[in-house]
C-alpha cells in the first residue's frame, strides 16, 4: 500500500518550517515523490496539493502529516477529510500523535475522530485569536499615526531568481503552477509577480 506526505505552510516565509514537515515525513517512511506540499493558508477550502494527494491515495493507503493544522484550520474542512478517509477506507497518521486507522479490517475507534476534531476545533480558535491580535495591533498603529505594512513590490523589488524561472514561463516551457514549485512560494505570489513584471497589475 502507498504512504502520501502532506506538508503546508501559510507563506513562503516559513520556507524553513516546511522543509522540517518534510524531513519528518521522509522519518516517517514517505518517499520524496510522495510529499506534497504547498504554501497556502489553511482555512482555504480548496488546496491545489492537498487535493492531488487525496486524488492520488487509494483504499488502504496511508496518509501522513505532522499536525492536525497543516491538514485544516478549518473544522469544517477536517471534518470533510476525516470523513473522507473513513468513507475511502485509509489511514491518516499525525506523526508523533494519533493514528486513525480505517483501512479493510480495521476498527474505526470514535474516540480517536472525536479527539482529531476537537484538535481541529483549537488550531481553528488559535488561527481566529491570532487573527483577532493583528487586527487589534493595527488599529492601535493607526490610532498612533502609524501605517503599518510591507513596502509595496515592484519591479526592481522582485528577486532575481524569479525573473529567471519567469523566463523559462515566458519561453512556454513551464506554467504557472510549475513557476511557484520552482521558486517555493504560493501561486499568490507568483500571480502577483508576474503580473507586476508584465505590468498588468492593479
Amino acid at each position: 500500500m502507498a504512504v502520501y506526505g502532506y506538508a503546508r505552510c501559510s507563506t513562503n516565509e516559513e520556507r524553513q518550517d516546511i522543509d522540517r514537515q518534510k524531513r519528518e515525513l521522509r522519518a516517517a517512511g514517505v518517499p520524496d515523490d510522495q510529499i506534497y506540499w504547498e504554501y497556502e493558508s489553511g482555512a482555504k477550502k480548496d488546496r491545489v496539493e492537498l487535493d492531488r494527494m487525496l486524488s492520488a491515495a487509494r483504499e488502504g493507503d496511508t496518509i501522513v502529516t505532522t499536525e492536525v493544522s497543516r491538514l485544516a484550520r478549518s473544522t469544517q474542512k477536517l471534518c470533510e477529510i476525516l470523513e473522507e478517509v473513513k468513507t475511502r477506507k485509509m489511514r491518516l497518521q499525525i506523526i508523533g500523535s494519533m493514528t486513525l486507522d480505517c483501512r479493510p479490517g480495521k476498527e474505526t475507534d470514535p474516540a480517536t475522530v472525536a479527539m482529531l476534531q476537537v484538535m481541529g476545533a483549537f488550531a481553528e480558535l488559535e488561527r481566529a485569536m491570532i487573527s483577532a491580535r493583528v487586527k487589534s495591533g493595527l488599529q492601535n498603529a493607526r490610532a498612533k499615526g502609524h501605517m503599518p505594512g510591507r513596502p509595496a513590490t515592484t519591479a526592481d523589488s522582485i528577486p532575481a531568481p524569479f525573473y529567471k524561472i519567469y523566463a523559462r514561463y515566458k519561453s512556454g516551457t513551464i506554467s504557472k503552477t510549475e513557476i511557484a514549485k520552482l521558486y517555493g512560494c504560493s501561486r499568490t505570489t507568483a500571480n502577483k509577480y508576474i503580473a507586476i513584471i508584465e505590468g498588468t497589475h492593479e
